[in-house]
């Protein structure tokens, strides 16, 4: 069987996971934070994976692409099961580096097709400033300063080339994430009608 597959790079961090699974419903697809599949797991009793992942997203690090995977394709694997219908995913978050775009080449070959990476783009300071303000009530390790810059610094080297990758092959869809969430969610809306 042959997935369709969208994939979403996010890193404007903002409050717009409501909107995404709005989006992704309205559009047919399921959505999967390879961010929340992670936190999830971290907190699973008895994972093996747990302490491992807190470390990494502590030192705003990427987390190794055979824990990421497995976790998405996990989750691919049972939306499918329980519906053979929903084949369609919007996975936020994900590759994130050159070692994530080649394990998921390795392990999703022949079974995913990429649509477009829809690229939230976002001035670094706008991104922590809305990030601190999430923290304050968002319990997350990451929330502060010193782990939110040494993501900025992860990003710059390992999520931006792979950005500029996929916009070789023309499938970045590129949107301010500067402005109001529904300045932003109007302008994905009108890429979604665009592209199907």
């Amino acid at each position: 069987m042959s997935w369709l597959l969208f994939i979403l790079e996010i890193w404007d961090r903002t409050h717009h996971m409501w909107k995404k699974s709005n989006l992704a419903e309205k559009y047919g697809y399921t959505h999967l934070s390879a961010g929340d599949l992670l936190r999830d797991e971290r907190k699973r009793p008895g994972s093996q994976y747990g302490e491992l992942i807190e470390n990494y997203i502590k030192e705003g690090e990427i987390v190794p692409v055979e824990i990421t995977i497995s976790l998405l394709k996990r989750a691919m694997d049972q939306t499918m099961a329980a519906n053979s219908q929903k084949n369609k995913f919007l996975i936020d978050g994900f590759p994130r580096n050159e070692d994530n775009l080649q394990g998921w080449n390795k392990t999703m070959d022949g079974k995913a097709d990429v649509s477009f990476v829809l690229f939230f783009d976002c001035d670094n300071e706008i991104c922590i400033g809305r990030c601190l303000e999430r923290g304050k009530s968002s319990g997350r390790s990451d929330d502060n300063r010193e782990s939110l810059e040494k993501r900025i610094h992860t990003y710059l080297q390992s999520t931006k080339p792979i950005i500029d990758l996929y916009e070789r092959m023309g499938k970045v869809r590129k949107v301010d994430a500067s402005k109001s969430v529904d300045e932003v969610f109007e302008n994905v809306v009108q890429i979604f009608d665009k592209e199907g």
